[in-house]
């Protein structure tokens, strides 16, 4: 009963190859379909989240400029001291 499911191999060498490359057409056929299911997935997330989006102006920061604040301090680079990785310097 267990030989009625096992796939057996061609002996014909020319048949076999023949059906190798068959094997590699049909990977690279199912390979290229989901690339472009993907490419369709992603463009339609895109185009719903612009046509969501479409009519609201597009928002800005606060006072029209892009700054950071914060304190800094500088440090010598003698109190640094050495790091543990071997490469650094």
């Amino acid at each position: 009963m267990r030989s009625a499911f096992e796939p057996r191999k061609p002996r014909h060498r020319l048949l076999r190859f023949a059906l190798g490359v068959v094997g590699l057409g049909l990977l690279a056929l199912l390979v290229m379909f989901s690339v472009f299911v993907g490419a369709a997935m992603i463009a339609a997330g895109l185009g719903y989240k612009l046509w969501k989006r479409r009519g609201r102006p597009v928002a800005r920061s606060r006072g029209g400029r892009d700054v950071v604040e914060g304190e800094y301090r500088v440090v010598a680079p003698a109190l640094l001291g050495r790091s543990s990785t071997p490469n650094a310097r």
